[in-house]
């Protein structure tokens, strides 16, 4: 990809001009440091980032912006800027010649000026990620990735504020990229390994777990999410504590009240409550993405089976990313496409990709 490079000192990049709900700059996370106390954060959402990135050109796990809900509005200041939307998330463009839908899971060319705004995420899942061609920030510990907890990465260790610029590095001429088709939405319980604490809890808690449902509180964010539904019964009142051990994302923690909670990208390190379960790594962007109010349902599976599971997400994501092509300006879409795009109101030009939402 052909870039220009910028006078020294130059305001270069994304300014942002509304931030919305906890947007951050996040990558593949801060690998490597669980010992010391500190958790890898990164994207919530990891086949989010690759594709979004491989869209605009960049490393799979370089940095993107990760937003919950909408409510975030940007501005080209200094050149014009590649950038990809990926989630089901409905954003419009604001420019000279007017205002247009940016739809997601392909490449868009941001003119000096031109604002974007995230108007809002669709369906349960409240988490969309941006990839921008060249965000520049520097690296602490190993990432860019925000951890707002200890004050590191991203712009001074924060989330995002109105009137932050994200440094990046304005694009010249480049063919937009599409992915052919958006990832199709999993289904199905989540899936978890037992314990590492499960002899802490009742037999009929270990069933109560998978045959009930739960919803996600109002207290979720990145650390973690506090579930509501049935109690979960400990052995006894000394099983309701533990000598504090290690925790990786994707544990269930029960305290006392019986009600678990789930640990994300920003969870921490260690904890004294027992573990019931361990959401399998494949399974753990789909529940850590679902908004407050949204339905959970578990289910148990053997480290065989997760272990095979994240294998077999592997070989999707990939298949995925080799579907991303060109959109060369011959490129007709498909009459139903057509037909999809104009019954939502969005006018097309069957000749001119640019404005035609893949399905």
């Amino acid at each position: 990809m052909a870039r220009r490079s910028a006078p020294a000192n130059a305001v270069i990049g994304l300014r942002i001009i509304a931030a919305g709900a906890m947007t951050s700059i996040q990558d593949g996370g801060r690998h490597g440091w669980r010992h010391l106390g500190v958790p890898a954060s990164g994207t919530l959402d990891p086949q989010a980032m690759r594709i979004a990135n491989r869209l605009v050109g960049n490393d799979g796990e370089a940095p993107v912006l990760e937003t919950f809900d909408g409510g975030l509005h940007l501005r080209a200041e200094g050149g014009a800027f590649r950038l990809a939307l990926a989630g089901s998330i409905k954003a419009v463009r604001h420019g000279a010649d007017g205002s247009s839908p940016l739809p997601p899971w392909r490449s868009h060319l941001l003119r000096d000026g031109e604002e974007i705004r995230l108007l809002a995420c669709i369906g349960d899942q409240r988490c969309a990620t941006i990839a921008i061609a060249g965000i520049v920030v520097p690296h602490q510990l190993g990432s860019a990735s925000t951890y707002v907890r200890a004050g590191l990465g991203g712009i001074d260790g924060r989330n995002l504020e109105a009137g932050d610029l994200v440094p990046a590095t304005p694009a010249d001429g480049h063919i937009e990229r599409r992915l052919q088709h958006a990832p199709a939405p999993e289904t199905g319980p989540i899936r978890i390994v037992a314990g590492p604490q499960d002899d802490h809890f009742a037999s009929a808690a270990l069933n109560l777990l998978t045959s009930a449902e739960y919803r996600v509180g109002t207290d979720a964010d990145r650390m973690g999410m506090r579930l509501t539904g049935p109690a979960l019964a400990h052995r006894d009142a000394d099983s309701r504590e533990i000598v504090s051990d290690a925790t990786v994302p994707g544990s269930v923690q029960v305290p006392g009240n019986g009600l678990p909670i789930v640990l994300l990208a920003d969870g921490q390190t260690a904890g004294g409550y027992p573990k019931i379960a361990t959401v399998i790594t494949a399974d753990l962007p789909r529940i850590g993405t679902l908004r407050p109010g949204s339905t959970v349902r578990f289910t148990w599976v053997d480290v065989s089976t997760a272990q095979a599971v994240a294998r077999a997400h592997a070989d999707r994501l990939a298949a995925l990313l080799h579907t991303i092509v060109d959109c060369q300006g011959d490129f007709v879409p498909a009459a139903a496409d057509l037909g999809r795009a104009n019954i939502a109101g969005c006018a097309v030009n069957a000749l001119d990709p640019s404005t035609w939402s893949p399905p």
